[in-house]
Parts: C-alpha cells; structure tokens; sequence
C-alpha cells in the first residue's frame, strides 16, 4: 500500500491569513501544510482519498490524483468535507457514481450540510457529485484489503480514525480509548494528531502524541494536522527516534 499526504496542516492551513510568525514565513516547502488528509493506493490498485478538504483541487492538481475509487470520512468538520464538489470531477473521469463510508452522524452532516447533492432533482452528469452513502458498523473490506474504524475522542464527539493492515490514521482526537488501542497493535506506521505544544480542548498537543505513540508501539509515527506553532526541520530534531512531522507530498510504503 502507497500512502501519499495530500494535506498535514489545521483547520487554518499553513501559512495562516496575516500572520507573520517564522513558521508562517519560512522557506521550507515542508512548512507549508494544506488542511489534513491522504490518499491511498491500495495492493489490488484501489485508490482511496480520506476526507475532502477545502484544499481538494489544488491537492489534486498538485499531485495529479487522477483517480478516485472510494471515499473514506474521519467525520463532518469543514477542514474535512467542504471540498466535497470536487468529487463531481471523479465521477465524470469514471462515469461511476463514488461509494462514501462514515459513521452515521457523518454522513447525516454530509446530508445536511451538502442538501443540494442529496436532492432528488439534483442534476447528475456532473452537475452535482453523485455518491452512494454506506454507514460503517464495523470491519469492513475494499477489495481485498480490510479496513478497521477506529473510534477517537475529538473534544466532545466520537469520531473514526482507520487501521488499513499495518497502516493507522488517527487524525483530530484528544483521546484514544482503551478499546481503540487494542486495535492498533503491530502497526509499521502509526499517522496521529499532533497539533501544537500548548493545550488544546479537541487535538494531542506533541507531548500528549509522544504518549500515545509510545503506547502504541508502531514501528514508525508520524504525526500530523500541525499548526504554525511547530516548525518542521527544529520540531522532527528533537523527537525521539522513530518519530517525526509528516509533510504534505510525503509518500510512504506500508
């Protein structure tokens, strides 16, 4: 499996709208973070884009993701849907309408959120994306690969991270419960929320994902949805072995 990082950034993206801090200002492309999500190429050639951010088309341009197979949602905040249109582009490129998997308030906020799509006089053919909504209840497979949700604490909601074989994607928690643990043995690579040095009511501060990580014991964590606080080259020096700050374009085996 291929696992390519479209986005590691917050909510706000980095750089932020004026601001003029260092992070914001530097000259490293790693700091420059679009708001978080991946794209997978699975063994049997699935192809797999986690959440539709507002940074959709430029993520797609960027890194010429010409093919969407399915798509797999974390949960329903703006950082993680509001590219959703972006979809209709896919649809036409496989004349298929797109399988989506959430939890069911998820995809009750993509409903809500998104009535337009939903409509039953909606202009399909690429008027408005055409998608086919799965609730997720458990383990599950694309293809041949099994795909394991698992329920995260992002400040007062529930909300799905993924275990794909030894890969796990734990983006925007504060909390990873007991049970969701259990889940995340011998993993290779571990992806986890990492958001800031300072507290935060809904994200791990770096210290807090140094904890779970270790507890979690991946072979490599790298972390991710980082705000403008954290620069990438003086933060990665001073993690331990084993750890460091994802980037957006970085692509990995697993």
């Amino acid at each position: 499996m291929r696992i390519l990082f479209l986005g590691t950034g917050t909510s706000h993206g980095v750089p932020m709208i004026g601001c003029d801090c260092a992070v914001c200002q530097s000259t490293d492309p790693r700091d420059q973070r679009c708001r978080p999500s991946i794209y997978l190429e699975l063994g049997d050639g699935t192809r797999v884009l986690v959440d539709t951010t507002p940074d959709l088309r430029a993520q797609a341009l960027r890194y010429d993701v010409r093919r969407v197979d399915v798509l797999l949602f974390t949960h329903a905040h703006a950082d993680h849907v509001m590219g959703l249109d972006e979809v209709r582009r896919y649809n036409v490129l496989s004349r298929a309408p797109m399988p989506v998997y959430g939890d069911a308030q998820t995809l009750a906020d993509l409903r809500r959120m998104f009535g337009y799509v939903f409509d039953s006089d909606a202009p399909k053919g690429g008027g408005v994306p055409d998608l086919r909504l799965w609730t997720l209840g458990g383990r599950f497979c694309l293809g041949r690969q099994e795909v394991v949700p698992v329920p995260l604490r992002h400040g007062d909601r529930m909300i799905l991270g993924f275990r794909l074989g030894r890969f796990a994607y734990l983006t925007d928690c504060n909390g990873v419960p007991e049970s969701s643990l259990a889940l995340l043995g011998d993993l290779d690579v571990l992806v986890l929320d990492a958001l800031r040095r300072r507290p935060h009511p809904t994200h791990f501060t770096l210290d807090e994902a140094v904890g779970v990580a270790r507890r979690v014991g991946a072979r490599q964590t790298l972390f991710t949805h980082i705000a403008h606080d954290l620069a990438h080259n003086e933060t990665c020096a001073a993690l331990p072995a084993g750890m460091a700050l994802a980037h957006d374009g970085l692509t990995i085996d697993c």
